[in-house]
């Protein structure tokens, strides 16, 4: 994994690490030698090799990493996003690329197999020439949480105001601006917004421009997010593009009433009016709509978040996503034999 030090790819990776090594996979990670990630790898048991994942003229990666390789004698090489994908040498293993976005493909032309994790990700493969066979959809996981909320009064909000929840990177893609349109709507409810990036000096100017600095908090990048989310009413997803859309899945976990643009993850994994509420991308009016719905139905707003939650258990938990990779891993290497 050539990643960040934190961002949502990164910790779908570090969960899946994790969960590999709890279902006692022999396993060496490479990876960039970032603490917050390589701290809790190396505190459950996992081999560490950390390497740079530099650019054009990084040479040393490619050269450590045949030999990472040459030394572990992996049945598979699972690599996740582009860089990586490009760095892995060829050798005798399955070498397995995962796609979390719609990426260019040529990063990953020396994949023997791909895993994305929507099938609007698999069509995406298949229009680049990928065989539909060597492409596997392969969803994120989950752990159903309980958190206690944090209090109000932390971060000076009413303790009676209605309060919406969002998280993510901040960056146009997660259409954080169409959020505070949509807040601009609603004049009682807060917003608090976890997350960095190089949008937060625009979307705290337009908080500004729209009269809502006293009811916005942005509260930067939060390692344990839970406690925030867990005191809010309404959990929102307004992304204008969004692959897959972890962010509804911890929703879920945590059994918060959702609202969520239809971008293209979020419409896939979401029944309108079951486990969530979809509106029309970048339309601040219908977010603002749907909020209002369930800040006005509590009786709504709780079935959403248990059925939400109920979806998490049934068909997003780790023991299922675990079992497919290891699955996918032995039906591939027997295809080789």
């Amino acid at each position: 994994m050539a990643g960040a030090p934190r961002g949502g790819a990164e910790m779908q990776f570090l969960r899946m690490a994790l969960a590999f090594q709890r279902a006692g996979v022999t396993q060496s990670v490479a990876m960039r030698p970032h603490s917050e990630l390589m701290a809790p790898l190396r505190d459950a048991g996992v081999t560490l090799a950390p390497l740079p994942f530099g650019g054009r003229l990084d040479f040393r990666t490619p050269q450590r990493l045949r030999r990472e390789i040459a030394a572990f004698k992996p049945d598979v090489v699972l690599s996740y996003m582009q860089r990586a994908s490009a760095a892995v040498p060829p050798g005798d293993f399955l070498h397995l690329g995962r796609l979390g976005g719609y990426y260019d493909l040529k990063y990953f032309r020396r994949c023997d197999a791909l895993v994305v994790n929507t099938p609007d990700l698999l069509e995406h493969c298949v229009a680049a020439g990928w065989p539909r066979e060597r492409v596997q959809v392969i969803s994120n996981f989950v752990t159903l949480r309980d958190a206690a909320p944090l209090p109000r009064a932390d971060l000076a909000t009413p303790a009676a105001a209605p309060l919406l929840f969002a998280m993510g990177r901040l960056h146009p893609n997660k259409a954080f601006d169409s959020l505070l349109q949509a807040l601009a709507l609603l004049p009682d409810a807060h917003l608090w917004l976890a997350g960095e990036g190089p949008e937060r000096p625009t979307l705290e100017r337009l908080a500004a421009d729209l009269g809502l600095a006293e009811r916005v908090r942005f509260l930067g990048w939060q390692q344990d997010p839970w406690p925030y989310l867990a005191a809010a009413d309404v959990f929102v997803v307004p992304s204008r593009h969004e692959p897959l859309g972890n962010v509804v899945l911890e929703g879920w976990a945590l059994g918060r009433p959702l609202v969520a643009a239809a971008s293209q993850g979020p419409r896939w994994l979401i029944e309108d009016g079951k486990d969530g509420l979809l509106v029309p991308v970048d339309d601040a009016a219908a977010m603002a709509a749907a909020i209002r719905r369930l800040l006005q139905d509590p009786r709504l707003a709780a079935a959403l978040a248990a059925r939400g939650r109920a979806r998490a258990a049934a068909d997003f938990n780790e023991a299922a996503v675990v079992e497919r990779y290891l699955s996918l891993f032995k039906t591939l290497r027997a295809a080789e034999a």
